[in-house]
């Protein structure tokens, strides 16, 4: 046997350990997932590392549906206001007929931990909605304007002003405070967390994933995306897919499958546990604000 034939089958079994050394490595490190194997014989256990299931809006398993799409069935609301038409629940409003500021409000119970489905379509330039939740009927405020202001504003100004406060206690049955899933027809509001009749007004903006506590400023804790990229996946006059999801604490606003916005609120003098569900309407000019398709899972 020559040294050139012993060589060469000392390299031969140091690869070949080689090879096994490594094997046996690689074979520890999927076990632990560090590296992606390749897939493992038919016997073998299935991956623990899956991916969700995709996006399905019209998934209704474990859903109650609370609009039959035909009567306003457990749905109160000013009549010369809401109205069922083409399967939806339908607001509108006018010059010659406002709303002014008011709602539709589930009876069927109230809401606490929940997440809500819904379609939503606004049109008309002056039109503003949203979802009320986790609310409760309170009086109408009335607006106190300094008595100088009120010297400066026009005959037309003071008019309106008179108009919405009439408005109010004509529809104050209805009238709410609590948390809103906000939607413009312009865009500049939706998706936000607001609070109706209440001094926090706006939470968080879209966008924004916002924290509250006793005696601060609310305070921001992340963004969910830039504004401008969220409003492009918003439909304006034409229907959109609107969740809301509420689990203790913590908010969260969802449109066409984005994340519009987020609120963890553990402020006890406005956080709300539980409290009415409803839609709302308000806006000048010609309004309708349409729903349809509304699930709700406890």
């Amino acid at each position: 046997m020559t040294p050139k034939t012993i060589d060469s089958r000392a390299v031969r079994r140091r690869r070949s350990l080689a090879y096994a050394i490594v094997a046996t490595a690689l074979c520890g490190l999927c076990a632990t997932g560090y590296v992606v194997c390749q897939k493992a014989p038919a016997s073998a256990p299935p991956s623990r590392f899956v991916q969700p299931e995709p996006i399905d809006f019209n998934d209704h398993a474990g859903w109650t549906q609370i609009f039959d799409g035909k009567t306003l069935k457990g749905w109160d609301g000013p009549s010369e206001v809401w109205h069922v038409e083409d399967g939806a629940i339908v607001g509108v409003s006018s010059d010659e007929h406002p709303s002014g500021t008011t709602n539709i409000i589930w009876r069927g119970g109230t809401v606490g931990n929940f997440m809500l489905k819904v379609e939503m379509k606004l049109e008309g330039s002056g039109a503003n909605g949203g979802i009320q939740y986790r609310s409760a009927s309170v009086p109408p405020r009335t607006r106190e304007i300094p008595a100088d202001r009120l010297a400066r504003m026009s005959e037309q100004q003071r008019q309106s002003l008179k108009q919405r406060e009439a408005l109010g206690q004509k529809y104050a049955k209805w009238n709410l405070t609590g948390y809103q899933a906000d939607f413009d027809f312009n865009n500049r509001y939706t998706g936000q967390l607001y609070e109706q009749d209440s001094p926090r007004g706006i939470i968080a903006w879209r966008g924004q994933m916002v924290a509250t506590e006793p005696g601060r400023k609310p305070q921001l804790l992340a963004m969910t995306g830039d504004p401008d990229q969220l409003k492009s996946y918003i439909r304006p006059g034409e229907w959109n897919q609107v969740e809301v999801i509420a689990d203790g604490n913590t908010m969260i606003h969802i449109i066409n499958g984005h994340v519009m916005a987020m609120l963890v609120d553990t402020d006890p003098k406005f956080y709300r546990a539980e409290g009415l569900l409803a839609f709302e309407i308000e806006g000048g000019g010609d309004v309708k604000i349409s729903h349809r398709n509304v699930w709700l899972k406890k």
